[in-house]
Formats: structure tokens, C-alpha cells, sequence
């Protein structure tokens, strides 16, 4: 099994590391009811997607 000849240093090895981060996930809001969604997709409490009713959505008791 082969042994790497020289140590890694730091530098070397979080340059290799930098995409290895996380992201937040992006979150809008509701135009009409200011419910937080992910984009592209219709409101599950409103049930509008750019500004037309696209589903029937039941009122919770």
C-alpha cells in the first residue's frame, strides 16, 4: 500500500476541503399569506403559486 512521501499540510488540505462546506437552504416567502416555502413550488397554506389558484387546500380545525 503506498504512504504518502511528505505530511499535508494545513493549507493544502483545507484548500482540498473548501466545497466540503454547507449551505443554508433558501427559503421564500408567500406572497399572499407570507407562508415560508422553497422556491418554484406552490403554497401548502394558501394553496397560490405566482399569484393563481393552483390547489384546493382544506382549512385546518
Amino acid at each position: 500500500m503506498a504512504v504518502p512521501f511528505r505530511r499535508t499540510s494545513k493549507t493544502k488540505k483545507r484548500m482540498r476541503r473548501t466545497h466540503l462546506k454547507k449551505e443554508a437552504p433558501t427559503i421564500t416567502t408567500c406572497k399572499k399569506c407570507g407562508a415560508a416555502l422553497k422556491p418554484h413550488r406552490a403554497c401548502t397554506k394558501c394553496g397560490n403559486y405566482k399569484n393563481e389558484k393552483v390547489l384546493e387546500v382544506q382549512e385546518e380545525k
